[in-house]
């Protein structure tokens, strides 16, 4: 086919065919996660990311391609979630700056408006990283500008662009030794082939890529939910959800319905070949989630409390509180956690973590209910930090983003914190608090893998010291013994243990007994944390 313009109409469908090709793989780009932990998200925070624009696009029926690409810039930018969904988000953003003021649009603009988003999205992350989404998409906008050069036909400069997208897809294990040793290509790389796949259909076909049956279905699901009205007696206050990825293909989905029938209402319960899609409203997540993960583990989940978002749709207008000098938002997953944290004084609690990672516009959102001078915001994983940093350039308010990449590194700067002090000063201690704590982590490996020296079983226990894999196991309590002797030295004076949702408190208990006596000069702590995946986080100061 040759095209050689397309008006707003096209781009239009060229984004909402991306991210329902997106969407439809998100979950191969999941699995293309270096680290055989039970959080590979990439395809889910870039799907969230490119969906959240479409849904906004679909709205608008204006032929200008200034319009409609100023809206993906926007909307993409509120809707990014981690990493890979910040770099998307600045992508569309440079995009949309060099198509400023366009009706429609030629080979030679639409390949310079790729350059420029590439240009953009260098300049948003602070040290970039050869190999990775951002190497993609800056070899793939060369070609199409050196090909715009000598042909006019769009459809042309596309197709030579995604063949130079895939053909440096396939070399970026060779730039990232991680990627080698996973034996996978990088998945935001890949994710942005899947986009441009997506776009493409629709300019040799003429035709929008549908999302499969099941991808529809769940979103037809959501959107009843998001729709339905609420009164004022909500008997089952935590709208829960996620996704189930098999651990193997003869599980009793109907054993697993049947428990979680006595758990709650609004129960929805699609079984895929590999996933399982679970929604229901519940008083006790924990409990729905520990019986997920008997069957396998789990992605996206999203937990939130009706009964908080029916306050607020009931007294939208309720006056906020007294200004005060500090606030404080932090991500979190957990009940327990979430509990520390509020005693300690945090005010909002963004559910989130990993394979949840919160949106610009949910922190925002938590942003907004806040009346203070100085707002301080603890990720709390670091792929969460970029969507925070954006957060701060849609607001006045005066937003501090800490760069915790844990839990026990938010808790480290909330001791930290002196309201005695100005904000820059608390800032400095804050960071310096990072440096005192050691972040442990136990969970299991869901596939297959080598990581440095290491050859990984799915199944295997795997305790991380700071995010690095440190030991293969195939027992819980012996990896976290052998994990605590390694992470504790002769300066370590506390430890404080959160057993997650899938621990029992007994086995919790005889952990922290082994503490007790392996390391006398240390303060032990042992907390509930009630987090799902990993069955114990590990503070050491």
């Amino acid at each position: 086919m040759i095209l050689d313009k397309i008006d707003g109409i096209i781009l239009k469908d060229m984004i909402i065919s991306a991210a329902n090709n997106l969407e439809n793989y998100k979950n191969v780009v999941n699995e293309l996660n270096v680290f055989p932990v039970p959080d590979g998200d990439t395809g889910t925070n870039m799907s969230l990311t490119l969906s959240a624009a479409a849904r906004e696009i679909k709205q608008k029926n204006d032929t200008s391609v200034s319009v409609i690409a100023d809206i993906l810039a926007s909307a993409s930018l509120r809707g990014a979630r981690g990493n890979s969904g910040v770099i998307l988000s600045q992508l569309f953003r440079g995009f949309s700056k060099e198509l400023k003021g366009y009706s429609t649009v030629d080979a030679v603009a639409f390949a310079k408006a790729l350059k420029s988003g590439v240009d953009t999205a260098y300049r948003a992350v602070m040290k970039p990283t050869e190999g990775t989404i951002l190497t993609v998409a800056r070899e793939s906008a060369r070609c199409a500008v050196e090909v715009s050069e000598n042909f006019d036909n769009i459809v042309y400069v596309l197709e030579q662009t995604i063949k130079q997208a895939n053909d440096t897809l396939q070399k970026t294990p060779d730039m990232l030794p991680a990627l080698k040793q996973a034996g996978v290509v990088d998945a935001g790389g890949k994710g942005l082939v899947f986009i441009m796949e997506g776009a493409l259909h629709v300019l040799k076909y003429g035709k929008i890529i549908e999302k499969s049956e099941y991808q529809a279905e769940t979103e037809k699901q959501q959107e009843k939910k998001e729709h339905v009205e609420v009164d004022g007696n909500i008997e089952f206050s935590y709208c829960t959800e996620f996704l189930i990825n098999k651990s193997s293909a003869d599980i009793d989905i109907n054993k697993y319905k049947e428990v979680l029938q006595k758990l709650g209402d609004s129960m929805l319960v699609i079984d895929d070949e590999q996933i399982i899609k679970t929604h229901i409203h519940t008083n006790n997540p924990g409990i729905v989630i520990e019986e997920a993960l008997k069957l396998g583990w789990l992605t996206s989940i999203k937990i939130d409390n009706m009964k908080e978002q029916h306050q607020h749709i009931i007294a939208p207008k309720e006056s906020q509180a007294e200004n005060k000098k500090y606030g404080f938002i932090a991500v979190a997953i957990g009940d327990g956690i979430v509990r520390v944290l509020k005693d300690m004084g945090v005010d909002e609690v963004i559910e989130g973590g990993q394979t949840m990672n919160p949106s610009t516009d949910d922190i925002l959102n938590a942003v907004n209910k806040l009346n203070a001078d100085t707002i301080y915001v603890l990720p709390n994983n670091k792929n969460i930090i970029l969507a925070a940093e954006q957060s701060k350039t849609l607001t006045d308010k005066n937003l501090i983003v800490v760069p915790t990449k844990s839990i026990p590194q938010g808790i480290a700067c909330m001791l930290a914190f002196n309201p005695s002090d100005e904000a820059d000063k608390n800032l400095e201690n804050m960071i310096s608090a990072l440096e005192s704590v050691k972040t442990g982590q136990i969970t299991y490996a869901v596939r297959d893998s080598k990581f440095e020296d290491k050859e990984i079983k799915e199944g295997n226990i795997l305790g991380m010291i700071d995010g690095k894999i440190s030991i293969v196991g195939d027992d819980i309590q012996t990896t976290c013994n052998e994990l605590l002797e390694l992470m504790v030295d002769e300066d370590s004076s506390v430890i404080t243990i959160f057993y997650g949702a899938d621990t029992d408190m007994e086995e919790a208990q005889k952990l922290a007994e082994y503490a007790e006596e392996k390391f006398p000069d240390c303060d032990i702590e042992l907390h509930n944390g009630g987090q799902p995946l990993y069955y114990y986080l590990i503070s050491v100061e």
